[in-house]
C-alpha cells in the first residue's frame, strides 16, 4: 500500500456519511474507515481482528490513515475494537459500496500504465449472490445485486429488497458507473426488454443470454440452421481432472424481437470427465446489440467465459454485522452489509452457512453414458450424441 493509493481511498471515504452525532466524535469517520480497508488488507479477517490491527498500528502509518496527534504530546492515540466495530455498524452499506466501488474504478495498478487500445472495451458482469452467513431462523439471507469487472472486482453493489428479486435493482445498480462503450453480460433473468433499452441509452453494449423464460425469442434463436452457419471460435482446455471444448457461431439476425439486438450466438460446451466414460454436452443460446465485426468470436468467446468464470470467483460472505447479523456485543443497526470486495472484512460472529447448490446451467446439459453414440449433427439443436469424438483431431 502506497501514499497515494490510502489518499484515494482516502478522498473517497470522505463521500460515506458520518452516522455519529457531532459532539464527542473524537476521530474522523474517513480515518476509521480507512483503518478498516487497511487491517483486511493485512490480513485481517474479523472485527476483532481489525481493532488489534489498529492497537498495533505504528504512529506513521496511523498519521497516513487520516488521525491527527494530541496537540500536547504529540502522539496519535489508535481508535478503540470498540469504536470501529460501533462505525461500521451504523455505517451506510449503498454509501460505503459506492465509495469503495468509485475506488476499485479510479485506481491505478502499480508499475507502468499499459497503453492504450482504442478497440478495447470494458467487460462488466452484473450478477446476484447470497450474502453467506446472514441467513437467522426468522429472517431469510440477505441477497446482493453486484456488478464486476471480469477479474472479480466489485465496481457496485446493492441490496436487494425483501419480497422481491433482482431486476428492480438493475438500473439503480449501473446509475452509479460509467456505461460508455461497455460491453454488460448478465444472467438470463436480466434478459429482460425494459434493460437492453436502458443499456442502449446509456451508450453500452450486452451479452444477453436467451432461456425459456422468454420462449418465443428462445425457440426463434434455437431453430436457426446453426448446422449451416461457419464456426467462429474454437478452444480447448484441460483442468480440473476433465476436457472441455467450447465452439462458438454467430449470426446477422435482423428481425430479433428485443431492442437493439443485432446478433444471435450460440455456444456448445462438450464436457468429458477424465475418470468417467461420460460426456455432457451444453447448448447456451445468446444475443447481443455488437453489429458484425466489432467484435470477433474470440472477442466474445472471452467476454462470454468471463462472465462465468466472474460467478465464481467473487465470493460474498458476512463481512458486517448488520440487522440481520448483529452480535450481542454491537449495538445499533446497519442498513445494508460492508461491499463483498477485496477490502472486505468478515463478522466474527457470523455463523457458518450451508455451503449453497451452483446455479443452473443457462440450458439442461445432456448426459450421454456410452463413449460417443452416433447422431447426424453435433450442431443441431435438440441433438444430444455426436458423431464423431471432438478429441481425436
Amino acid at each position: 500500500m502506497t501514499a497515494d493509493t490510502v489518499a484515494d481511498l482516502h478522498l473517497h471515504l470522505e463521500h460515506v456519511p458520518d452516522p455519529r452525532g457531532r459532539r464527542g466524535a473524537r476521530y474522523p469517520a474517513a480515518a476509521l474507515l480507512a483503518t478498516a480497508a487497511a487491517a483486511v488488507l493485512a490480513g485481517a479477517k474479523s472485527l476483532l481482528a481489525i481493532g488489534e490491527w489498529a492497537a498495533d498500528a505504528p504512529q506513521h502509518v496511523l498519521a497516513r490513515l487520516g488521525y491527527r496527534p494530541d496537540p500536547l504530546t504529540g502522539i496519535i492515540r489508535p481508535p478503540h475494537g470498540a469504536t470501529l466495530r460501533r462505525l461500521l455498524v451504523r455505517a451506510d452499506g449503498d454509501a460505503l459500496d459506492t465509495a469503495i466501488g468509485r475506488y476499485l474504478l479510479t485506481r491505478q495498478p502499480p508499475g507502468p500504465a499499459p497503453q492504450p487500445r482504442p478497440t478495447a472495451r470494458r467487460a462488466i458482469a452484473v450478477d446476484g449472490k447470497t450474502l453467506r452467513g446472514s441467513r437467522t431462523p426468522d429472517r431469510p439471507a440477505i441477497a446482493l445485486l453486484a456488478a464486476m469487472d471480469h477479474t472479480g472486482s466489485v465496481l457496485a453493489q446493492r441490496q436487494v429488497a425483501d419480497k422481491s428479486n433482482e431486476i428492480p435493482a438493475f438500473r439503480p445498480l449501473l446509475d452509479t458507473l460509467d456505461l460508455e462503450q461497455a460491453v454488460i453480460t448478465a444472467d438470463a433473468l436480466h434478459t429482460q426488454h425494459g434493460h437492453g433499452a436502458y443499456l442502449r441509452e446509456r451508450g453500452a453494449h450486452y451479452l444477453a443470454v436467451v432461456k425459456k423464460n422468454h420462449p418465443g425469442l428462445h425457440q426463434r434463436i434455437s431453430r436457426l440452421p446453426w448446422q449451416d452457419i461457419a464456426l467462429d471460435h474454437y478452444d480447448r482446455t484441460r483442468a480440473h481432472h476433465r476436457d472441455e471444448i467450447r465452439r462458438l457461431k454467430t449470426a446477422r439476425f435482423d428481425h430479433i424481437d428485443y431492442p437493439g439486438a443485432r446478433q444471435a450466438l450460440q455456444v456448445v460446451r462438450w464436457r468429458r470427465e477424465k475418470t468417467k466414460s461420460k460426456l455432457t454436452i451444453e447448448r447456451v443460446y445468446l444475443i447481443t446489440s455488437l453489429e458484425p465485426g466489432q467484435a470477433d468470436g474470440a472477442q466474445l468467446a472471452a467476454w462470454i467465459r468471463g462472465h462465468w468464470a466472474s460467478r465464481t470467483s467473487c465470493t460474498t460472505s458476512a463481512t458486517a454485522p448488520t440487522a440481520r447479523t448483529t452480535p450481542r456485543s454491537a449495538p445499533g443497526n446497519c442498513p445494508g452489509p460492508w461491499p463483498a470486495s477485496a477490502t472486505s472484512p468478515s463478522a466474527y460472529t457470523a455463523r457458518t452457512a450451508t455451503p449453497t447448490s451452483p446455479p443452473p446451467s443457462a440450458t439442461p446439459a445432456a448426459t450421454t453414458t456410452g463413449p460417443y453414440p452416433p447422431s447426424d449433427s453435433p450442431d443441431e439443436p435438440g441433438q444430444n450424441a455426436i458423431t464423431q469424438c471432438p478429441w481425436s483431431g
